[in-house]
C-alpha cells in the first residue's frame, strides 16, 4: 500500500501515523457511562455511539467473533497506516496486547478524567512507567461533570504532562454527543498556552465553529496543533485546509476516527481531494505527529 499512498499524496512515502485509532468493540458498551450520566433525550439513548446521528457509516465488523487486533492491523496494512496511538482507556485488555506484541505499529495514550485529582495523575505516573506513553487525552465535554479546558482541575495535569514531556490531545469545538460544549470554547486555550508555555497541546475533533479562532492561537502559540480526528476529509475546514499551506504547515496533523466513526476506506478514498500542497502531505501524514508524539524511524 506504500506505493498507492505515495501516488496519490504528494509523492509522500513511508507509513502514515494516524494520532487517533482504536479497536474494534461494542459501541454501546463503550459509550454506555455516558448514556447513563449525561445523555438525556431519548435519540441518544437509542444510538450505538452518541453522535451517530453525525455519522451514517459507523464502521461494523463483518466478524464480531474477530480478533480486534488483527482487525485493527490489517486495516492500516491495508491504507498505509504505519503507526496508530491508541488510548489505554479503551478495549484496555486487547489495547496491552496490541501493544505489547506489536510496539512497532501502536503507541500509547491514557485518557484521563479531571475529577480524579491527584488519583488521575498517579494513574497517569504509572502508566507511563510501564507503557512510555507518548500522549495524555482529555475530553471536557466527557467528564462528569465536565471539566472547562481552563479549569483549575485541568492544571495539574497540564503540568504533570509538561514535567514528563508528554503531549496532551484535547476536544475542542462543539460536542458531537447532545451535551453542553461551553467547557470547548477554544478561545479557553490562550489562558491555558500563556500559563503553561512548554506544554504541548494538539487540538481534536474540528475546533468547529471556532475554526478561525483555532487558526489565529496556533499563529500566536508554536505549540499549540490541530488535528483532522472525526472530520472525514471532505469536510476539513478551508480555513485549516489554508492554513497548512501557509504558514502552518507544521502545526496540522492527520487523526482518524476508526473504528469510533470512520472507516479509513473512506478517508483515504476521500483524502487526495484535499487541496493540501505536495509539500503539505508528508508533514501531515507523518512528520509532524512523529515530532509532537517523539517517534523515531516512524515509517
Amino acid at each position: 500500500m506504500t506505493e498507492t499512498v505515495s501516488q496519490r499524496f504528494g509523492g509522500f512515502t513511508g507509513g502514515a501515523v494516524d494520532t487517533l485509532i482504536g479497536l474494534p468493540t461494542d459501541h454501546r458498551a463503550l459509550y454506555e457511562t455516558m448514556r447513563r450520566q449525561m445523555l438525556r433525550d431519548s435519540g441518544s439513548q437509542e444510538m450505538s455511539m452518541p453522535a451517530e446521528y453525525m455519522f451514517h457509516d459507523v464502521p461494523q465488523l463483518d466478524d464480531p467473533s474477530a480478533d480486534p487486533v488483527t482487525v485493527t492491523l490489517a486495516e492500516m496494512d491495508r491504507f498505509g497506516v504505519g503507526v496508530g496511538l491508541l488510548s489505554l482507556g479503551v478495549a484496555r485488555d486487547a489495547a496491552e496486547r496490541a501493544l505489547t506484541d506489536h510496539p512497532d505499529r501502536f503507541v500509547a495514550s491514557l485518557t484521563l478524567d479531571p475529577n480524579a485529582g491527584m488519583d488521575g495523575i498517579r494513574e497517569l505516573v504509572a502508566t507511563h512507567e510501564q507503557w512510555g506513553l507518548k500522549a495524555v487525552a482529555v475530553y471536557p465535554h466527557g467528564n462528569t461533570p465536565q471539566v472547562a479546558i481552563d479549569a483549575p482541575l485541568m492544571y495539574p495535569i497540564y503540568a504533570k504532562c509538561v514535567e514528563l514531556g508528554i503531549p496532551l490531545f484535547m476536544t475542542v469545538g462543539i460536542a458531537g454527543p447532545r451535551v453542553p460544549s461551553m467547557v470547548q470554547k477554544v478561545e479557553l486555550l490562550d489562558q491555558v498556552m500563556y500559563d503553561f508555555p512548554d506544554l504541548v497541546v494538539v487540538m481534536r475533533h474540528g475546533a468547529d465553529p471556532w475554526v478561525d479562532l483555532a487558526v489565529k492561537l496556533m499563529l500566536k502559540w508554536p505549540n499549540l496543533y490541530y488535528s483532522t480526528s472525526a472530520f472525514a476529509p471532505k469536510h476539513y475546514p478551508e480555513a485549516i485546509v489554508r492554513y497548512a499551506n501557509t504558514r502552518g504547515s507544521d502545526q496540522i496533523m492527520y487523526a482518524g476516527y476508526f473504528p469510533m466513526g470512520l472507516s479509513l476506506e473512506r478517508i483515504f478514498n476521500e483524502l487526495p481531494e484535499v487541496a493540501f500542497s505536495d509539500h503539505v502531505w508528508p508533514k501531515f501524514l507523518r512528520d509532524n505527529a512523529a515530532q509532537v508524539l517523539g517517534l523515531t524511524g516512524a515509517s
